[in-house]
């Protein structure tokens, strides 16, 4: 019988692989990063909501709660801004490889957020992504814009994580999921609306990319985004985020399957990969060693 925290791990790599599948439709939808993510949002919100009426989960909290939920939902909404806008100026590839640094950044970020002393090994295999990063860096430096993106995209959701751990030991997944993916509508909605963004043509969708965000928005947003949050009532932010480290593997390998010659790199840039897949396989091993003894 597994345990709690195994079955949220392995729970965990399928989310991760859904999300392998997010930088897929991300490039196949055509719409431009900004309103891409405000209909994923919005329609993520739509189908959490029928989902809390059908489970009839009370959704009432504190208006201070409330805030807070809000505003860690605009920053989910610029990583997943930052992380599209990426993959529209450089590649798949390079975006999911650059977001391998969430590890590293989570564990100068946890340390500070939880005022504790940070592993030795977290900042180690921290510094592993990066050296893996580098040789990615210096083999596809043609895609500077997207790599800067998607290291910040990386940042924001490592902070997230670790503002999401403290969330999920008080409150419920689903309702959290819920304020924060309406803080980001809310506040995209905002901007939208002060830059003139909202028109016509804004809300004319083609069949195909209509296809696409329900899809992104059901499977790879209000169910993935409910259940990762889940699982951080059993896994540490740290983990999370260098599980997350496998999504470059499952994004990029199902990008080369379908976009084939748009998506071939270099033999470097797979050697920078496979620090980051060697990355992750350790970390599993040191954490299951120290957590028998």
């Amino acid at each position: 019988m597994l345990n709690d925290n195994t079955k949220s791990y392995l729970h965990l790599h399928l989310i991760v692989f859904i999300w392998g599948f997010t930088a897929i439709l991300g490039a196949l939808i055509t719409l431009e990063a900004l309103p891409l993510v405000w209909f994923r949002m919005l329609f993520a919100v739509f189908f959490i909501l029928i989902y809390i009426k059908w489970k009839k989960i009370p959704i009432d909290v504190s208006k201070k709660m409330v805030l807070k939920f809000l505003l860690a939902g605009l920053i989910i909404a610029l990583h997943w801004f930052t992380f599209f806008k990426a993959i529209k100026v450089s590649n798949v590839s390079i975006t999911l490889a650059c977001l391998s640094t969430g590890a590293f950044f989570t564990s100068l970020i946890e340390p500070i957020f939880f005022k504790k002393k940070m592993v030795w090994y977290e900042i180690f295999f921290g510094l592993i992504v990066v050296f893996g990063l580098t040789i990615i860096f210096n083999v596809e430096g043609k895609y500077v814009q997207g790599i800067l993106l998607a290291l910040t995209s990386a940042f924001l959701s490592a902070s997230f994580a670790v503002i999401n751990s403290k969330f999920v030991k008080v409150y419920d997944a689903t309702v959290i999921s819920f304020y924060e993916l309406s803080g980001g509508v809310l506040f995209f909605s905002v901007f939208l609306l002060f830059s003139g963004s909202f028109n016509l043509e804004f809300f004319q969708l083609s069949f195909n990319d209509l296809k696409y965000l329900l899809v992104l928005s059901s499977v790879c947003t209000a169910y993935a985004f409910i259940a990762s949050t889940d699982v951080m009532k059993f896994l540490s932010p740290y983990t999370v985020m260098l599980t997350i480290n496998l999504e470059p593997i499952y994004g990029i390998i199902l990008a080369v399957l379908i976009f084939e010659d748009k998506e071939q790199m270099s033999p470097q840039f797979y050697v920078g990969a496979l620090i980051i897949l060697i990355t992750v396989i350790l970390n599993g091993i040191i954490k299951s060693r120290l957590k028998a003894t």
